[in-house]
């Protein structure tokens, strides 16, 4: 039997990056007391706000996101990625998507991976209502025949 819902699926390299991404997370915490989120990171080292993280390190952080995509890009060959041919479109998701991190006091990666690690319930219900949300958003825009 083949299971053609997902022709393109990598689990084991999904299950790999989890792990990865799982265990930084833990060295993070367990290494400096902070939390590897994404946006908390990012504010960081815009100078957006001065938490307690070092500003050397939520930059070395943001570096290193497109550096290791450009190291295993470097070592498998090219990643294969889709995105909107509308410049107005990836900038205004990307807006929203900075607005909802702020009102949601973290992004995805910040709650999903850190916070439901730590059991936090605040964290529980962000990744609950970002799960949802996206369901929804890609089910309309499905329906709405607006996918690329």
């Amino acid at each position: 039997m083949t299971i053609t819902a997902f022709p393109h699926a990598m689990p084991i390299e999904g299950f790999i990056g989890g792990l990865l991404i799982g265990l930084s997370a833990a060295i993070m915490l367990l290494g400096s007391g902070r939390i590897a989120g994404v946006s908390g990171m990012a504010a960081r080292a815009f100078l957006l706000n001065k938490n307690e993280t070092p500003l050397s390190t939520a930059i070395l952080f943001i570096i290193g996101l497109p550096l290791g995509a450009h190291i295993i890009q470097w070592v498998n060959g090219p990643i294969e990625s889709h995105f909107t041919p509308s410049v107005i479109i990836l900038a205004t998701g990307g807006f929203l998507v900075g607005i909802g991190t702020r009102l949601g006091s973290g992004c995805t990666s910040g709650h999903g991976v850190c916070g439901i690690s730590r059991l936090s319930p605040r964290s529980i219900i962000a990744t609950i209502t970002f799960m949802i949300t996206g369901i929804i958003t890609v089910t309309f825009v499905d329906f709405m025949g607006w996918g690329w």
